[in-house]
């Protein structure tokens, strides 16, 4: 699962994780012979995938690319006590009966996951481990279990007992593609056991005995896939600095990225035109060629964006880019999701110096997006200054409104984030705000910036004094996260202090599209 091949890639792609359907047999079947080449009895037959769906449905799950099922994991629940840390895998599965499955157990039983290899690169097998790791709080199990391959170990078999390779694959003196998976997802390895999977003839018979603890043990039962409470934010301050050209800008935003992908973020907010260093190549034209030279740029980051949303299971607003669409140029954010899918909110409210130096056209779309982890809007800069946008957005049921921005003076920047301020309190929403910071003296048109990226709340009870969840150090390229609890928005519309959108006097006036 830790193959560096290129994943197979067309464009956008398409992710979804749902559970396993026996009609799913045929690629299941496929995927297992190509990932376990060279053991013995490679696959599960159909009859006992049949079984397995059967008596535990919830359990078996697995990720489609473009309609295409191309990973699975397999699990059962299990009592524990009665096997002890020394069994063996026929012994866990009952003879491949799964008569050992009792709803009533204390452990997720990890019996298999494998991923096709012309996916493996996609985090694929780690997005299957974050499903396996909320089912088993949801359904409030001790801890997940497995027995784990460690198929390198034929290498170095002569030289080392399966202790000190263990411990050299730990220390990264030796890379094992399974225990490296293992250990970056948080397992442990309890024991060594000996003849746990016969016929693995690459890690001599050994295998490793894999625990993750769940530490929320004994809370309120759940099942996979229930209404989000909690969702964690991550912004970036991002540092204006030159690149010398557009693979080093990726490489920036992959930093962060991955950052917040290891803290399992559920948003990941950009500035507005960060990509605005790129902007030097053009120093040679205007300002209005200049920032279309910037637009070309702008398709290959949505797509890297994309990738990147799918290979660190995080939805990532875009920050802003600017796009050329039927001869205009517009100020666009994008939302990629983690699914592969993606949406794009063009700026409505154009500011003056936009029109002037570079014909900017303002967008005329409102609507929410949906997500796996609430509703969101978008607004870019200068929008958050004209409540009428968010208002309707939260209409439509809005629970966190991001803004990216770009503001050079404080002037500017406290104009974003006092408006941005009031919609969270109008709105009953949580704001999101992330600028840049720094100088780019060699661009024209974009030399100073200043920001303060942050995250606000309503002002009530339930929520910090000062209405900010968040905030970063003014001027510093840093990140800031935030959990944000969308129950205390929904207690908020009911029973808050003050009720600011059931109290409005519709009566007297209200706010529509006029298209």
């Amino acid at each position: 699962m830790t193959n560096k091949k290129e994943p197979v890639l067309s464009g956008e792609l398409n992710v979804q994780l749902r559970h396993l359907q026996l009609s799913d047999y045929p690629e299941l079947r496929e995927i297992m012979e190509l990932a376990y080449k060279g053991i013995d009895e490679p696959y599960w037959e159909r009859m006992d995938i049949k079984r397995l769906l059967k008596i535990f449905p919830e359990g078996q799950l697995c990720v489609e690319v473009d309609g295409k099922m191309v990973a699975a994991a397999l699990a059962i629940i299990v009592d524990y006590k009665k096997f002890g840390d020394n069994h063996t895998y026929k012994q866990i599965v009952g003879n491949d009966s799964f008569s050992t499955h009792d709803d009533a157990g204390n452990v997720l039983y990890g019996i298999d996951v494998f991923v096709h290899p012309d996916y493996r690169g996609l985090r694929l097998g780690r997005r299957l481990y974050d499903s396996r790791k909320e089912l088993c709080e949801n359904l409030n199990l001790k801890s997940i279990v497995a027995g784990g391959r460690i198929p390198n170990y034929e290498k170095y078999a002569k030289d080392m007992t399966p202790r000190q390779y263990i411990d050299a694959v730990k220390n990264r003196e030796i890379n094992d593609p399974i225990l490296n998976f293992q250990i970056g997802n948080d397992f442990h390895v309890k024991k060594i056991l000996k003849n746990y999977l016969p016929g693995d003839s690459k890690s001599k018979d050994y295998a490793t005995l894999l625990e993750w603890n769940n530490i929320y043990y004994a809370e309120t039962e759940k099942l996979i896939n229930a209404p989000r409470t909690y969702v964690r934010v991550g912004l970036v301050q991002w540092q204006m600095r030159p690149f010398k050209d557009l693979e080093s800008l990726v490489e920036q935003m992959e930093y962060f990225i991955d950052a917040f992908g290891d803290y399992q973020s559920d948003f990941i907010l950009f500035p507005e035109l960060f990509n605005a260093p790129l902007m030097a190549e053009f120093n040679h034209l205007g300002e209005p060629e200049a920032i279309r030279g910037l637009a070309k740029y702008t398709h290959a980051l949505r797509e890297k964006f994309t990738e990147f949303a799918i290979s660190y299971n995080v939805n990532i607003i875009t920050g802003s880019m600017p796009e050329i669409e039927n001869e205009k140029l517009y100020n666009v954010s994008y939302l990629c999701r983690r699914d592969g899918s993606w949406d794009s909110y063009k700026k409505i409210h154009i500011t003056p110096s936009e029109q002037n130096s570079w014909g900017m056209t303002g967008g005329d779309k409102v609507k929410v997006f949906d997500t796996d982890a609430g509703k969101i809007g978008i607004t870019i800069c200068y929008d958050s200054e004209f409540p009428e946008i968010s208002r309707l957005y939260a209409e439509q049921g809005m629970q966190i409104l991001f803004v990216p921005f770009l503001t050079d003076t404080q002037n500017g920047y406290n104009r974003v984030r006092y408006c941005a301020q009031a919609r969270a309190i109008e709105n009953e929403c949580y704001v999101a705000i992330a600028g840049c910071v720094g100088n780019l003296p060699k661009v024209n048109n974009m030399d100073i910036q200043y920001a303060q990226s942050a995250i606000f709340t309503p002002s009530d009870f339930a929520f910090p004094t000062n209405a900010i969840k968040a905030e970063a150090t003014p001027n510093t390229e840093m990140t800031v996260i935030g959990d944000l609890d969308l129950e205390l928005l929904k207690e908020l519309h009911e029973f808050g202090s003050v009720r600011n959108l059931k109290d409005r006097r519709l009566d007297l006036y209200n706010i529509k599209l006029k298209k």
